[in-house]
Parts: C-alpha cells; sequence; structure tokens
C-alpha cells in the first residue's frame, strides 16, 4: 500500500523508538522511515527456510494492494456461524491482563465484548476501517506485501490475531516469523480462515488446494517459525464445499491454527 521504503502510522500516541536489539525507526506523523542498517532482524530474515515457490506466491491480480483496498469494506467476510466461534475461541484462550495485537483486522475484531483487554493494537490496510474498530487502542497500516518487518518491538505481544487473512500473504515464511519475534515467551497466535475468500487476490498455494491442505500449510508456516503446541480448531460443514461457497452450508467452515511461542 506504501513504498517499500517505510509504512504510515496513523494514530497520535506514545510509539516506542527501538524495534528489535540494533533497528531504530524515526517516527512522522505521516510516514516512518528505515534508519540504517543490517542488524539481527535482516540476518534473521534472510535465514527462513522458504515453504512456498515462487508459483505459489502468484496471484491473478497484479494490482498494487493500495488500489483493492482503497474503499472501506464495513461488512464481515464470514457468516455469524463463524463470528461466534471465533469469539468464543478468543474467550477460551486470552485473557484480560493480555497485551492483543490484531492484524490484517478492519473495524471489527470479534474479540469479547465484554473482556477488557491492557492494550489491543490493530493493523490494516484502510485507515478508515481501523478508525472504525472501537477495541483498537492505536493501529497503524503497513503492506506486509511490501515490507515484512512489523513495527514493534520484540516480544511486546501477549497474543496475535489475524482473521480470515492468511491467504492473502505473500511471504508468509517471513511474516510468521515477525509474529514470532514480537510475542512474548509462552505467547499465541491464533490464525482463523474458512473457505472464503477474494479469490484474485489470494495466492496460488492457497486458491487451488483443498481446505485440508490449507490446514496443513498454516500448520507448516506455524511449525516454520519456531511455535510449539500447534493444534487447529475446525467444525466444517456436511454440505460439499461448492455449496458451501454458495450459501448453502448450515455455516462456513471454521478453522483456527493455534500456535504458542517456547516459554
Amino acid at each position: 500500500m506504501f513504498p517499500a521504503s517505510g509504512f504510515s502510522i496513523l494514530t497520535d500516541r506514545a510509539r516506542p523508538k527501538t524495534f528489535g536489539r540494533k533497528t531504530r525507526f524515526l517516527l512522522h506523523p505521516i510516514a516512518c522511515h528505515r534508519e540504517a542498517t543490517v542488524d539481527r532482524l535482516s540476518v534473521l530474515h534472510s535465514a527462513i527456510v522458504l515453504l512456498l515457490k515462487t508459483a505459489q506466491r502468484a496471484k491473478f491480480d497484479l494490482a498494487d494492494d493500495a488500489l483493492f483496498y482503497d474503499q472501506p469494506r464495513f461488512v464481515t467476510h464470514v457468516d455469524e456461524g463463524f463470528i461466534d466461534r471465533l469469539t468464543q475461541l478468543y474467550r477460551d484462550r486470552l485473557t484480560p491482563e493480555m497485551h492483543v495485537f490484531d492484524m490484517m483486522s478492519s473495524w471489527v475484531s470479534h474479540l469479547p465484548s465484554d473482556v477488557k483487554f491492557a492494550r489491543v493494537e490493530g493493523h490494516g490496510m484502510n485507515a478508515e476501517e481501523l478508525a472504525k474498530n472501537p477495541r483498537f487502542d492505536r493501529y497503524f497500516v503497513q503492506n506486509l506485501n511490501q515490507n515484512q518487518t512489523l513495527p514493534k518491538a520484540d516480544t511486546e505481544f501477549d497474543a496475535v490475531l489475524n482473521t480470515v487473512s492468511v491467504q492473502y500473504l505473500e511471504q508468509p515464511e517471513a511474516i510468521f516469523s515477525e509474529i514470532f519475534r514480537i510475542l512474548k515467551p509462552g505467547g499465541v497466535a491464533i490464525i482463523s480462515y474458512s473457505n472464503r475468500m477474494f479469490y484474485q487476490k489470494a495466492i496460488q498455494a492457497w486458491r487451488d488446494t483443498s481446505e485440508k491442505s490449507r490446514v496443513a500449510l498454516v500448520e507448516r508456516y506455524f511449525a516454520n517459525a519456531g511455535f510449539e503446541r500447534i493444534e487447529t480448531v475446525a467444525h466444517v460443514s456436511s454440505q460439499p464445499p461448492v455449496l458451501q461457497m454458495l450459501g448453502f452450508g448450515s455455516s462456513d467452515p471454521f478453522y483456527a491454527t493455534i500456535g504458542y511461542r517456547p516459554a
């Protein structure tokens, strides 16, 4: 959404100036530009094991993601059954004292309405959507397909969430490495997904495979980044996948893959 040299920060609240051990960012109300430097994060990313071939990262729509996400979409992309299961999962796995990062988010986070977390920070591709999200204490916009380094400190969060967006990541190995980095030891990542997607924006490895294979793929993303206690919670309709996509299933299929950073 923004040039690869930087990303936008959209709130005025206090922001940390150190991300990683030696990397510093100069924060500006409109843009952030990375100062100099090869540091341990660049070394980390250079050592990432690539799980996908180049062709598997391809999308039908090659246009800049900024164009696709330019207009806000104040809708939910999954049905109420999926949302209810996700909210209950958050209730079961998250606790009020947690610092939560909701990445690739929008105007709603599906967190339990009666639980007040210590801090909830959001990230997404559309500023208007993020501004409408009542759970966010702060938020920022960044195109993760252009810049995979999150402007967050090491071990900053207790939980990282991603709802029905993992299929759009062109560099998932780097992003899961970043999720691991910003989680505290013992922290949890919850990646939820269904069979719905913007087909033209999903990568080939996701687009042209089965739901079972998608589960295996996300679990591989977790394992490759160093997570442990990886599990997938699933609730699947008995209807054939084609009928589900046409709206004839009892509910959207629900998958949530969960992993923990070693304590």
